[in-house]
């Protein structure tokens, strides 16, 4: 459902509530009538999804050009249970540098008054306290600059524009040795080395796990080749070994990989070119030349390194050999479907591990251990979806992870996982099926390395290695199953208009010169679900059929809108993709709704109450 959108309509924004609180703003509180004259970005975000840390790239920008009339706010809407905890969001906060206020909302209290349904969302509020735009997924923040810039004339010329600081507090650093690690690779010398993510530098630790050996990289976020103090990365995470004696380092946020030469310090590009791929972006060819998306591991398996490629939900190689990129398995839709690779659907893969005959993987948002064999097959070991995790040990098939972002091979053919948001370390034998937990009390693990007969856990909350003595016996936890807190929609068996709105962005007009400019894919879990609906097409708007024999089950919709700046005097214009991927819960019942609106960009005029 594509329009333009000549008069801008208006909705009185709901006030701001989160029962966690303000962050970044001095311990101050704050009500929308507080920051009336200011025009604000409210950010609906969680800590981890790949999409919303790629919004919190995109608005750096956005804030630095108009930082005496916009307030960004970060409202903190969690997935999982552990990003419900306070302290868990005052983490990520500092984690990802993010500098804007931040909203903590437990209870997706605020989430619910805007009527939000996907992460990341991002609505704007005029200076009148109007909400005038909203837009979910990636790829609106150019729009969204514009808006601002019409807003700020407009509301100068009625003198309900102010200027000024806004409210954000920085807090205060802490001088840790290492500040929310992210991966750890044991050197051939003994040593460790460690990716400090959020100081966006590698580490060497000596063999005690502690002590500093030296550090590479400026500390300062930027791309740059160089030696050991010239050279830049921006939150590093991933390490590899390859033959020659180098480690291949994922550059998280810069798109790229990079190669550290361990004896020099020496660091040069391998893959990426600084830019984030988009759909239409090549998906092979000569790696500097191939746009990356937020790699996060990297494993070197069946002679080539694999990618974890969690900002596509892919995962991808790197030929060191024809120094080429290319696709391996995944469609870029998110969600849980093994078998052939190429048809196989991941959910941010975030670890990996090489074995002989296997590379393991971390799935971090579907909570799941998943495997590839060398046949191309891709398999799950534990876990079942985007909505159900918990801490659950067992037989595999029923056992629960929550957002693990690790896994590390065993000698004995057993996996370690980093079960990230159970803060514990998992274990997973294929020869029995079973599930069991090593340790618990782990802050956030992400990654573990084997040493002899201990494991070496990256503890990324407390900002440390932890040696561990892998145990003889497993550790008794009690069992906890979750779903995600996001409400069920209401709606009815039967027919049901799914429509997306797309209202192309002023000065823009819908880009088909690479062929259709709109595409929506929908499917649902479970299959039978969806009596009619399914699958692909350009039509943004589409008549469903739920099966009324299934009481409840997950809408999956993803949509791409492909825009140009309608410029007649230049020939070159600039291009944008308008992506989001949505996970709608859905429940049938004879009283709910026979329409389900989902706001890709712009505002839903069916919507009541807009004036």
């Amino acid at each position: 459902m594509t329009d333009s959108a000549p008069r801008r309509a208006r909705v009185r924004a709901p006030e701001l509530t989160g029962k966690g609180g303000w962050l970044n703003t001095g311990d101050q509180q704050y009500t929308l009538a507080d920051l009336r004259g200011r025009i604000v970005v409210l950010d609906f975000w969680t800590f981890c999804c790949i999409n919303c840390l790629h919004v919190l790239d995109e608005l750096r920008e956005l804030e630095e050009k108009h930082r005496d009339t916009l307030v960004v706010i970060g409202v903190h809407s969690p997935k999982f249970a552990h990003e419900a905890e306070h302290q868990a969001v005052v983490d990520a906060v500092e984690r990802y540098d993010v500098a804007h206020p931040v909203l903590d909302d437990p209870e997706l209290a605020t989430w619910k008054q805007y009527a939000v349904r996907a992460w990341p969302t991002l609505v704007v509020i005029d200076p009148e306290g109007y909400v005038v735009a909203q837009h979910a997924g990636e790829g609106h923040v150019h729009a969204i600059e514009r808006l601002v810039t019409e807003l700020e004339a407009e509301h100068e010329a009625k003198g309900t524009l102010r200027r000024g600081d806004g409210p954000y507090v920085a807090p205060e650093p802490e001088p840790t040795a290492l500040r929310f690690p992210g991966k750890a690779l044991l050197l051939p010398s003994g040593t460790f080395l460690v990716s400090d993510t959020t100081r966006h530098q590698l580490v060497e630790l000596a063999e005690d796990a502690e002590t500093v050996v030296r550090r590479i990289g400026s500390g300062t976020r930027g791309f740059a080749d160089g030696g050991p103090r010239e050279a830049s990365f921006s939150e590093p995470q991933g390490l590899a070994l390859l033959d020659d004696g180098s480690v291949v380092v994922a550059d998280t946020v810069n798109h790229a990989l990079r190669r550290l030469d361990p004896v020099t310090g020496e660091v040069t590009t391998l893959a990426g070119t600084g830019k984030q791929w988009w759909q239409g972006s090549a998906t092979y060819g000569p790696a500097r030349e191939v746009d990356l998306s937020s790699p996060w591991d990297v494993a070197v398996f069946g002679g080539k390194v694999w990618i974890a490629m969690a900002g596509v939900h892919q995962l991808w190689t790197y030929d060191p050999a024809g120094r080429t990129v290319a696709v391996a398995a995944g469609t870029t839709n998110e969600g849980l479907v093994d078998g052939p690779a190429a048809e196989a659907w991941f959910a941010q893969p975030s670890g990996l591990a090489a074995t002989a005959d296997r590379l393991w993987l971390a799935d971090s948002e579907t909570s799941a251990l998943r495997w590839v064999g060398l046949d191309g097959q891709v398999h799950t070991a534990v876990g079942t979806g985007l909505f159900d995790f918990g801490h659950r040990d067992g037989a595999a098939d029923q056992a629960l992870l929550q957002h693990p972002l690790g896994v590390t091979a065993l000698p004995d053919g057993s996996v370690a996982v980093a079960d990230t948001y159970n803060h514990a370390l998992r274990r997973y034998d294929p020869a029995t099926g079973e599930v069991t937990t090593l340790a618990t009390d782990l802050r956030e693990p992400s990654d573990a390395v084997l040493v002899g007969e201990d494991i070496v856990v990256v503890e990324s909350a407390r900002h440390r290695l932890t040696r561990l003595r892998l145990p003889e016996e497993a550790v008794r936890v009690e069992s906890v199953a979750h779903r995600t807190q996001r409400a069920a929609t209401e709606v009815v068996p039967g027919a049901l208009r799914l429509d997306v709105i797309f209202q192309v962005p002023a000065g823009q007009k819908l880009d088909d010169s690479y062929g259709p400019s709109t595409r929506l894919l929908v499917s649902a879990t479970p299959p039978e679900l969806l009596l009619k609906g399914e699958g692909a097409d350009t039509d943004l708007s589409r008549d469903l059929e739920l099966n009324p024999d299934v009481t409840e089950g997950v809408l999956h919709v993803s949509a791409m809108a492909a825009s140009c700046d309608d410029d007649p005097a230049n020939a070159y214009p600039a291009c944008h993709v308008h992506q989001q991927d949505w996970g709608v819960p859905v429940r049938l019942t004879e009283g709910g709704a026979d329409r389900l609106p989902l706001v890709l960009a712009g505002m839903d005029g069916a919507a009541p109450g807009q004036g």
